[in-house]
């Protein structure tokens, strides 16, 4: 007959039998040990299952006990070997002990390791172990888990050259690079003058190539100057530098137009609509400009004005009566202006006289190095003559270092003040333009009322004169689109000269934070390379044990030219008094 519990855990009451018998006689275990064929018989009995009765299956029960004098735990009980009494293969039919409480299925699986042990494995875990991760998951320890080990992130050896991305309308926007360059001198005495070249690098694709040199006079750049600001109206356009008709060839003045010139062009440039004209193009491209200017005006002048749109058919050139602002913020704005425009005159003329100071001062030095240099001729003592005459050369070197400061001052801080204040002028020429689209607008108004009227007069006579009425009405009507058309410009030219406004105060702080930085850094340069030669000079000085220090062995030139410095005519004075 088949065992009813074949299929259950049958050695459970033999294995609780013999944790008896080992607890209570430990004596007999160790003297005699169990022969290896003792194991349960209710295991070697039923094996096999029964065919006729169903099996059952039925998830095996975890025996619950407590360990007291095992210091091991469950590791040193199932370290040692159950010994199998007699008694127990005897009892092979009985049913086994109902468990006294089953756990779920999930805590049947085997326990890892370190579980049983009761301690931990040694050294940090692995995150990169899965077992660890079960673990974790089916055994969670007591205490907070421990994060993992975080390596730092290493620079990655596949270097990017990709530029930043940058904005639509940036990416849109071609680059223009202008240099004025090379003045020289051409033509007689009676029409000389200075002939610049204009070099231009840009990406924009409106030219024949990204790179070409023109060259150019200044009154080509007035010309560009004139025709910018009447094709553009409300725009501010960067004016060039005024005309002088003295000293127009002095190097100082010559190097300060280029540079004024250049700027100019480059901030013409880098408008978002003065960039786009069709005249800039001329003038940067065309090898042939003075042709191609007088081809132009003729083709003006033959379509009767009509290329000047708007402007050309409301008149816009005309005056009219006292124009009084409306606006507020226009009236703020021209206010302001005005009392920039003063300040920055008065600001450049403190700018010309420290100029001219150090001009003087300069010239001073010369001056004190010509004295010396006689003093050291005539003193017989070489330990006087040497310092006297090394003085004289440092005296020579700091009259350089002032000129060169008065010429870096005019080119870094003068010109940013000059060209504010001919941008000022401009941007009154832009509230002039906006004066004149007012004008225009009422002359329009009062043009159609005039229409409107004899319309009037007509219709109350009848359809007498028919086709004068029809003539009325057609000027009515164009009356009518002059008035819309003026007004849609006055309306135009006010958002317009806002953001304009805006641009100029932009612009004004960054150049001018630009330029007082410069003239800084100049100043700075300059005073620690005055420091170095007076440091240098006292370090010979010092250096009194050495007679040769100073000492600097005549050199004799037969027939030498006489300089025309003032330095050298004072030194050949004095050499004629001393004779």
């Amino acid at each position: 007959m088949e065992d009813p519990w074949a299929d259950s855990a049958g050695t459970s009451q033999a294995a609780d039998d013999t944790t008896t018998t080992n607890t209570t006689t430990p004596s007999t275990t160790a003297g005699a040990p169990a022969p290896a064929t003792a194991a349960p018989s209710s295991s070697s009995s039923s094996s096999r299952p029964s065919r006729i009765t169903p099996r059952r299956l039925v998830a095996k029960p975890t025996q619950l006990q407590a360990v007291e004098d095992d210091p091991l735990g469950p590791l040193g009980a199932a370290a040692t070997p159950p010994a199998t009494t007699p008694a127990a293969v005897g009892e092979d039919a009985s049913p086994p002990v109902p468990p006294s409480k089953e756990l779920p299925l999930r805590t049947t699986m085997p326990a890892p390791p370190s579980s049983l042990g009761g301690g931990k494995r040694a050294g940090p875990p692995d995150p990169h172990r899965i077992d660890d991760d079960d673990d974790v998951l089916l055994f969670p320890p007591a205490g907070p888990r421990q994060p993992p080990p975080v390596q730092g992130a290493l620079p990655s050896p596949v270097r990017t050259t990709a530029v930043p991305s940058v904005s639509v309308e940036q990416a849109a926007k071609p680059v223009f690079n202008i240099t004025v360059g090379d003045p020289h001198k051409v033509g007689d005495l009676t029409s000389s003058h200075i002939v610049y070249s204009v070099r231009t690098k840009t990406t924009s694709k409106a030219y024949k190539n990204p790179e070409f040199e023109v060259k150019r006079r200044y009154r080509d750049f007035l010309w560009l100057y004139t025709t910018l600001h009447a094709n553009n109206p409300g725009v501010v356009v960067p004016p060039p530098p005024e005309k002088q008709a003295v000293g127009r060839f002095e190097s100082n003045f010559v190097e300060a137009r280029r540079a004024a010139l250049e700027k100019m062009l480059n901030k013409i440039a880098g408008h978002p609509q003065l960039g786009l004209d069709g005249d800039l193009k001329l003038f940067l491209e065309s090898e042939s400009f003075n042709i191609d200017v007088k081809h132009k005006e003729r083709k003006e002048v033959n379509l009767g004005g009509e290329s000047k749109g708007v402007l050309g058919s409301l008149g816009f050139g005309g005056g009219g009566s006292k124009f009084v602002e409306q606006d507020d913020w226009f009236h703020e704005r021209r206010v302001y202006l005005d009392a920039l425009e003063n300040q920055l005159k008065a600001l450049l003329k403190a700018m010309e006289g420290m100029v001219l100071q150090r001009k003087a001062m300069a010239e001073a030095a010369g001056d004190f190095s010509a004295s010396l240099h006689a003093l050291s001729t005539v003193e017989l003592s070489p330990t006087l003559s040497g310092p006297l005459d090394a003085l004289s050369e440092l005296q020579l070197m700091i009259r350089d270092v002032y000129d060169r400061q008065a010429q870096q001052d005019v080119l870094t801080f003068g010109i940013i003040i000059e060209e504010y204040i001919r941008l000022i002028g401009s941007v009154k020429q832009s509230f002039l333009q906006r004066q004149k689209a007012f004008h225009s607008w009422h002359s329009a108004e009062g043009e159609m009322q005039k229409r409107k009227a004899a319309q009037d007069k007509l219709l109350r006579q009848g359809k007498s004169q028919q086709d004068r009425l029809n003539q009325v009405s057609a000027e009515v009507a164009d009356a009518e689109r002059k008035v819309h058309q003026a007004r849609l410009l006055f309306d135009d030219m006010g958002r317009l000269m806002r953001a304009e406004l805006d641009r100029f105060e932009r612009e004004k702080v960054e150049d001018f934070k630009s330029a007082v930085e410069t003239y800084l850094e100049s100043a700075v340069e300059a005073q620690k390379e005055l420091i170095e030669k007076w440091e240098t000079f006292l370090m010979q000085l010092d250096a009194e044990d050495d007679e040769t220090v100073f000492y600097r062995p005549p050199v004799v030139q037969a027939n030498k030219p006489a300089g025309n410095t003032a330095v050298d005519r004072a030194r050949a004075r004095i050499d004629e008094d001393s004779d």
